[in-house]
């Protein structure tokens, strides 16, 4: 047996578990969103279109690091930025801003709603457990 086969794995929040999901997809949807606007040329007067490329490419690899690390708190409050980031996007392109709403929306529900249903499901285990030991 191998030291990896005889380790528990590592109990993840629903928070995590979610979150990571929402920032993985909404890389793809944002890289494909530069693509788009390079292709296009909808970016701004005066912005040259290759910035649609450089600017999906750089929120793509900053939302999958984000999302592999989101059992540390410093990658939840990276999240809640990167979701501004993009927000901020919508004043340059307004067809980011559907982007910004629906997963903007799936990441508050992530980190807000699961936080809530993991709080609920560790008291629910504390009693569960408490009630095993009581019996004799």
């Amino acid at each position: 047996m191998t030291n990896a086969e005889s380790r528990p794995r590592r109990y993840r929040t629903l928070p995590e578990k979610v979150g990571s999901v929402v920032l993985a997809f909404e890389a793809i949807v944002v890289f494909l969103a530069g693509l788009v606007l390079y292709g296009l040329r909808a970016l701004p007067e005066g912005v040259p279109p290759w910035w649609g490329i450089v600017a999906g490419a750089v929120m793509f690899v900053a939302l999958l690091v984000v999302s592999g690390a989101l059992r540390w708190r410093w990658a939840r409050v990276a999240g809640w930025v990167l979701q501004g980031v993009i927000a901020l996007g919508a004043l340059l392109v307004p067809s980011i801003l559907l982007i910004t709403i629906i997963f903007g929306g799936l990441w508050a529900y992530a980190m807000i709603g699961g936080a809530k249903i993991e709080r609920r499901v560790q008291e629910q285990r504390r009693a569960a457990e408490g009630d095993l030991s009581d019996t004799p």
